[in-house]
């Protein structure tokens, strides 16, 4: 074998400009398409024309009301939000994970894993709005609602993706300890559990940050979190308030993300990833600008957060 032979194959990177044009023939086909089936004018006078509101509305929403009393009003209702998400994740990750197993073809029987599978489908198939509407008359308005209907439909996803992973497995433990005597419960617990519980605990991370983003939403009819407070504001025509709401929830959103990204690789690679300090010292000059950028910015929105959430304190004589 020479040299040569153990050099590894290079995939062709695909060039730059077919890429584009078919991303940009992509958008010029669907947008229209979504535009007319909602049944909005697609004419180019109604849209380069007419919406001067629209951007008049555009631009008081990028003007937030950064008072100390906007933000103490609005901080509390993006917390709301992220625990309805992690509530809901809990609901949706405890009872996904015995139907999982239920669902996976190589551990239960077809007729088991069939039926698991549809009725996984069926709760999939129905959107977390949707079932916050039917919850509503029954659990009333508020965070329980909207907890409730991340949670069912985390069930679904969240059982999906998990069968999807056992059926995966190396069958090398399992027959390894079914050879010993082995039952079928200590097969499950030494053999399969250890190889899923990365990927599953990844993927309960990921549906974590979908919830967040879910909850917000979630807040329209009224299943509380940070929606709510966004609906309110838009109905009173309180742009200011309604740009802070939303400048927070963004802020929120992007931090969930990079620290559940972190956690997610770390699960699943194995291995401990770099600290601040060793990645901005491996980094270059560029990247290093962009992270002493985000830096900068970090602490101070923490500190201009701490100003404004500041409560007076009494003096202890």
């Amino acid at each position: 074998m020479t040299g040569n032979d153990t050099l590894p194959l290079l995939r062709p990177r695909q060039p730059l400009g077919p890429r584009l044009f078919r991303i940009g023939m992509t958008v010029v086909i669907i947008v229209p398409t979504l535009w007319g089936a909602l049944g909005l004018d697609v004419s180019l006078d109604r849209i380069l024309g007419a919406p001067a509101d629209v951007w008049a509305i555009a631009r008081r929403l990028a003007e937030p009301d950064l008072g100390a009393e906007a933000i103490q009003r609005a901080l509390p209702k993006v917390m709301e939000s992220f625990f309805i998400a992690w509530i809901g994740t809990i609901i949706g990750a405890a009872i996904s994970f015995p139907l999982a197993f239920l669902a996976a073809k190589n551990i239960s029987s077809r007729a088991v894993s069939n039926t698991t599978r549809q009725i996984l489908n069926a709760i999939r198939a129905v959107p977390e709005l949707l079932v916050a509407m039917v919850l509503i008359p029954v659990t009333g308005l508020g965070a329980w609602t909207g907890t409730l209907a991340l949670g069912i439909h985390s069930i679904g996803t969240l059982g999906k993706l998990s069968s999807e992973v056992i059926e995966g497995i190396d069958p090398g433990p399992v027959e390894a300890i079914a050879a010993v005597g082995g039952g079928r419960l200590a097969r499950m617990r030494f053999a399969v559990v250890p190889q899923v519980m990365p990927n599953i605990l990844a993927y309960w991370l990921y549906r974590f940050e979908i919830n967040i983003r879910a909850s917000a939403v979630l807040g329209v009819v009224g299943a509380g979190g940070i929606g709510l407070e966004l609906i309110s504001q838009l109905r009173f025509r309180d742009y200011a308030r309604a740009g802070t709401v939303l400048f927070l929830t963004v802020v929120a959103v992007l931090a969930v993300d990079t620290l559940s990204a972190r956690v997610r690789r770390r699960i699943i690679s194995g291995h401990r990833e770099p600290g601040p300090i060793a990645a901005f010292a491996a980094a270059g000059w560029l990247q290093r600008g962009i992270m002493l950028t985000g830096a900068v910015a970090t602490v101070a929105l923490m500190v201009f957060l701490a100003i404004q959430l500041q409560v007076d304190v009494p003096a202890i004589r």
